[in-house]
């Protein structure tokens, strides 16, 4: 709710950011000695509210959401009820239809439904009747209004509070800047102004849909890589903007998960959308118009604690247990060192795992990720230099068979000289490309040739990663306190299946 006013709004322009921080108590007040948001006073707010669907959850499946909010106390209430409709599900930047009216109490009011496009929904009734409560989030909002000398104003929300179903809960610590007026380019620029100083995170998903994952007990968990649908009537800036946009949202998701998850494949989802990304930021180049694309140099600290963490990750959880009980053999002296090496690994992994949760608290690592969502907003709608010339000359389709076919050769190529460890890996990294640009444009690609290259690309990843695999354990361990057998051991693993490739 705008504290200053209640009305009836048709559409919503918002930016969300997670806050990574370790002390919520103090954002308040950290904000509020932004230059943006200095000199500002801020108004602060209780609110409640219950979001309600289906028992089949007929309104998430049309991304739907439909909530009853109170403002301020028990005691003293007021009630809104609110519809949002429609909107990505790909980005922290969001435009969709909102319908906020107030109510006079805690119930669903269809009356209030009658100026929404809620009669296309439910036109004889029966989801309303249908509807129960869903999920409640609980937060304070502390916001201040931003007016700019160009006509735009923003409004800056922090929320802090839980999201709660049933017996579940999850904290709630996020941003929201929303466009009251002016292009959608005030809340990046406002957004840069608070990421300077202030630790921010892109958030792709909003409260609705924190909540519905919460009641499925699939919050946080990996978030895999969804490949777009492409036609190849799209104009290749267009096509570029959606690719590009699903791979940037896995990486982001994921990092975000990592605040609180514990699992591996977090991890590992978050190192593979970034290699997607740039993948497939090769693949548009031609698409991307020169100095355009936005420097990731501030990201390399925490892209580096993600390749660690992942190191030690494989290394403990799929490397070395299948190795266990041959190094064993039945002797407990060396079961033992082998439980005392697992031990260390896991410790090392923990000390990792927060190593890169302080990296997301570093504000340049926000600022390089939000230029980077700012950039692909803006993919769509500017033509990059390769439109003109694959509109003149050939279709979406046969531009992508072209890039395809390059980093065939390109890898046959690297395929030629396999004899070291560098030039080994220097083949699984066209691998890995080629299965990421074959993913990223299958629905562009002739079915039998290109599946043949895809399966080519994965059993070559898979078999000169496993031998690197065992190597890189082998590194790892020797860094360790750890019984020096053990380590000889994992050397001659390694060589073994070197050999035998």
């Amino acid at each position: 709710m705008k504290p200053d006013a209640l009305r009836h709004r048709s559409e919503e322009i918002e930016l969300k950011l997670a806050l990574p921080t370790s002390d919520p108590s103090s954002l308040a007040k950290r904000l509020g000695q932004t230059p943006a948001l200095a000199r500002r006073k801020p108004t602060r707010l209780h609110l409640h509210n219950v979001y309600y669907d289906t028992p089949g959850q007929l309104l998430r499946r049309e991304r739907i959401a439909l909530r009853i909010r109170r403002v301020g106390s028990a005691a003293k209430p007021q009630w809104l009820q609110t519809l949002k409709i429609g909107g990505r599900g790909d980005s922290a930047l969001s435009q969709r239809g909102e319908w906020e009216v107030p109510v006079t109490g805690a119930e669903l009011a269809l009356p209030a439904l009658k100026a929404t496009p809620w009669s296309d929904i439910d036109p004889d009734g029966t989801v309303l009747a249908a509807l129960a409560p869903s999920f409640v989030t609980t937060f304070e909002r502390t916001s201040w209004r931003v007016r700019r000398r160009d006509g735009s104003v923003v409004e800056v929300a922090l929320d802090i509070g839980q999201i709660v179903a049933g017996d579940k809960s999850a904290p709630l610590c996020e941003l929201e800047l929303e466009l009251l007026a002016g292009p959608p380019t005030a809340l990046f620029n406002a957004a840069q102004q608070i990421a300077r100083t202030i630790a921010v995170l892109p958030l792709n998903t909003s409260k609705a849909e924190r909540g519905y994952a919460l009641a499925q007990d699939a919050l946080n968990t990996p978030l895999r890589a969804q490949p777009q649908v492409l036609t190849s009537d799209l104009p290749l800036s267009e096509a570029a903007g959606r690719v590009l946009r699903e791979m940037f949202c896995q990486f982001t998701t994921n990092l975000s998960a990592l605040r609180s998850s514990d699992d591996p494949e977090v991890v590992h989802q978050a190192r593979v959308a970034w290699r997607r990304f740039r993948t497939a930021c090769r693949l548009f180049k031609p698409a991307l118009a020169p100095g355009a694309v936005p420097s990731w140099q501030a990201l390399q600290a925490l892209l580096s604690c993600l390749g660690e963490l992942r190191d030690l990750d494989v290394a403990r959880t799929e490397t070395l247990p299948p190795l266990a009980d041959a190094y064993a053999a039945g002797n407990d002296r060396r079961a033992a060192s082998w439980q005392a090496m697992t031990q260390a690994l896991l410790h090392a992994s923990s000390l990792q795992r927060k190593a890169v949760r302080y990296a997301l608290q570093e504000p340049v690592v926000g600022a390089s990720l939000l230029a980077t969502t700012q950039w692909l907003e803006g993919l769509s709608a500017l033509q990059g230099p390769g439109d003109a010339r694959v509109e003149q000359k050939l279709s979406l389709r046969r531009w992508a068979r072209g890039r395809i076919l390059r980093l065939h050769e390109q890898l046959q190529r690297a395929l030629k000289d396999t004899g070291n460890p560098d030039s080994q890996h220097r083949a699984r990294i066209f691998a890995k490309r080629m299965r990421y640009g074959i993913e990223a444009l299958q629905p562009l690609l002739p079915k039998k040739r290109t599946q043949r290259w895809y399966q080519q690309a994965t059993r070559l990843q898979t078999s000169i990663g496993a031998t690197r695999d065992v190597m890189q354990a082998g590194a790892l361990v020797a860094k360790l306190e750890v019984d020096r057998g053990l380590v000889e051991f994992l050397r001659g693993v390694a060589v073994g299946q070197a050999r035998s490739r």
